[in-house]
């Protein structure tokens, strides 16, 4: 049954019928599972989406971390229209969020010149001073 045919009970076109039917539901299989630390869970998130009030912020270090991660840890090339399509968010959204994480000291950009497609470095610096802490020892 084509989906433009599929009415609901008052009568008005249901033009989300496979998108939204448990029946063709297609749950993707991904083949790679991304490790996030402790301390993004529990830290970083309360600062982030409760204390700053940007939960914008938060959702774009998850996906650049997701991606520096599968890159291994290389920079993470994106402009800002890329991030907003793959975040979900608006382009103007991204670039408070990127502010915010620039300023926390959580991501570095760089360009190789003014018009090129910047790299974000995810920083994570709980983890160097862990490092730090167990070469002392």
């Amino acid at each position: 049954m084509p989906a433009s045919s599929v009415k609901d009970r008052s009568g008005a076109k249901v033009l989300s019928v496979y998108r939204y039917s448990m029946q063709n539901a297609i749950v993707p299989r991904f083949r790679q599972t991304v490790p996030i630390d402790d301390y993004v869970l529990d830290v970083l998130m309360r600062d982030i989406v409760g204390h700053d009030q940007q939960p914008a912020a938060f959702l774009v270090y998850l996906y650049l971390s997701g991606r520096a991660t599968r890159q291994r840890w290389e920079p993470v090339k994106a402009s800002l229209r890329m991030l907003a399509d793959e975040t979900g968010l608006s382009k103007s959204a991204v670039q408070s969020a990127l502010a915010t994480l620039h300023f926390r000291q959580l991501v570095k950009t760089s360009r190789a010149h003014s018009t090129a497609v910047p790299a974000h470095r995810v920083l994570r610096h709980w983890r160097s001073n862990r490092v730090t802490r167990r070469s002392a020892k």
